[in-house]
C-alpha cells in the first residue's frame, strides 16, 4: 500500500486549511491513501523533522509499503527537510517527495517568516545552509514533483529554481513545474488558470511511479 503524508503551508506558525484536508480528498479521488500531518508549530529545528520522521515510521509500522510526502509553502521545506536530509534513517525518509510553491533556501531573505519561525531571527550562516533544500540533496534524494507559479510574491519562483538545479545537478528523478500566473497559497488552485493544472500532472507522475492506480 502506498500513503502519501500531507504537511499544510502556513509559516510555520499556523496549518492553512485550504492545503489539508482537500488535498486528502483530491488524493482520495486519484485512489491514493492520504492524511494529514499538523507538524508542530512555533518550534525550533529540528522538532518539526523529528515529528514528521516519527509519523513515517508509524505509517510503515501500519503496513504502507512506501510513504510520500507531499507539502506546501513552509510545510514544502519541512517535507523536503524530511526527504533530503542527510540523517534520515531508511525507515523513516519518504520514497518521493510532492512539494507545492515550496520555501526552498533559508539563505535567500524571501520569506524570512518562515526561517524566523523555525530557526530564530539570529540563526547562524551554517544553520541556514544546513536547512537549506538546494545544499543538503544528494544524488540519494527520492523522486520529486515540484510545481511554482512565476507570479508568486510571498515566495518568490527563485525557490524553485534553485532546487531544480540542485535536483538535476544530482540526477535525482524529477518534474518541475512552473506556471507564468497566479500567487501564492493555491493549494488545488481550482480555477487559478493554468496553474489549476499541476493536480492531473501529478496524478499522472504518480502513476508513471505506480504510486497511483
Amino acid at each position: 500500500m502506498v500513503h502519501l503524508t500531507v504537511l499544510p503551508g502556513g509559516g510555520y506558525a499556523v496549518h492553512a486549511d485550504r492545503s489539508a484536508e482537500p488535498i486528502v480528498e483530491w488524493l482520495a479521488s486519484c485512489g491514493v491513501s492520504a492524511s494529514v500531518f499538523r507538524y508542530p508549530l512555533l518550534t525550533r529545528h529540528p522538532g518539526p523533522l523529528d515529528a514528521i520522521r516519527a509519523e513515517i515510521r508509524a505509517r510503515r509500522s501500519a503496513g504502507a509499503g512506501e510513504v510520500g510526502v507531499i507539502g506546501f509553502s513552509a510545510g514544502g521545506h519541512a517535507a523536503g527537510l524530511a526527504a533530503y536530509s542527510p540523517s534520515a534513517t531508511p525507515e523513516e525518509r519518504p520514497d518521493f517527495v510532492v512539494l507545492g510553491y515550496p520555501v526552498v533556501s533559508m539563505l535567500l531573505s524571501t520569506h524570512g517568516v518562515s526561517r524566523a519561525n523555525l530557526l530564530g531571527e539570529d540563526a547562524s550562516h551554517e544553520l541556514r545552509s544546513s536547512t537549506s533544500l538546494e545544499a543538503i540533496v544528494d544524488a540519494d534524494a527520492p523522486p520529486t514533483f515540484l510545481w511554482h507559479t512565476v507570479g508568486d510574491t510571498v515566495v518568490p519562483v527563485e525557490h524553485a529554481y534553485l532546487l531544480g538545479a540542485a535536483l538535476a545537478r544530482h540526477g535525482v528523478p524529477h518534474e518541475l513545474h512552473l506556471f507564468e500566473e497566479g500567487n501564492h497559497a493555491l493549494a488545488l488552485a481550482r480555477g487559478a488558470g493554468a496553474a489549476e493544472a499541476w493536480t492531473g500532472l501529478c496524478q499522472a507522475w504518480l502513476r508513471t511511479h505506480e504510486w497511483a492506480p
